[in-house]
């Protein structure tokens, strides 16, 4: 299993970065290979991404959910991968939001990409856009208020 761990300061409260982070359909908005999340339940989502031309579906359920804290997730099927989004107040108008990923690569094209960095180049990258998006914006999409 391979780990990464990233986080990017934010210009928006702690409540609007989590909020946001809650609306899984909106991950296509800022994660790169990501064409579509449908929020199942409250806890399972299923994924469609394409990276590199390769089309994969696969199921993912909340594990937990702490409002204004924390999400984490592990995958039911498919790619092996689990990981947590923590949420950090730095004042009353700044977030941090810190990404730790636990994946194992399944061919070795994966294997040779994650060995290259580009794993963790690519969960930098969706950050970076998130944030993006969510300054833009300066205001969530929606929220799901609801503990796990």
């Amino acid at each position: 299993m391979s780990h990464i761990e990233e986080s990017i300061a934010l210009d928006v409260p702690v409540t609007t970065a989590y909020n946001q982070w809650t609306q899984f359909e909106d991950f296509p908005h800022f994660m790169d290979g990501v064409e579509r999340v449908d929020q199942v339940t409250d806890t399972s989502t299923h994924w469609v991404t394409k990276i590199a031309g390769v089309e994969r579906e696969f199921d993912a359920d909340i594990t937990e959910q702490v409002p204004d804290e924390r999400v984490a997730w592990t995958s039911r099927n498919g790619p092996k991968q689990a990981g947590v989004v923590t949420f950090h107040r730095l004042d009353d108008t700044h977030s941090k939001v810190m990404l730790q990923l636990e994946y194992a690569p399944e061919v070795f094209t994966e294997a040779v990409g994650d060995a290259m960095g580009i794993v963790r180049r690519k969960a930098k990258g969706d950050l970076e856009r998130f944030k993006t998006f969510i300054e833009s914006r300066g205001a969530e999409t929606g929220a799901w208020r609801g503990q796990v």
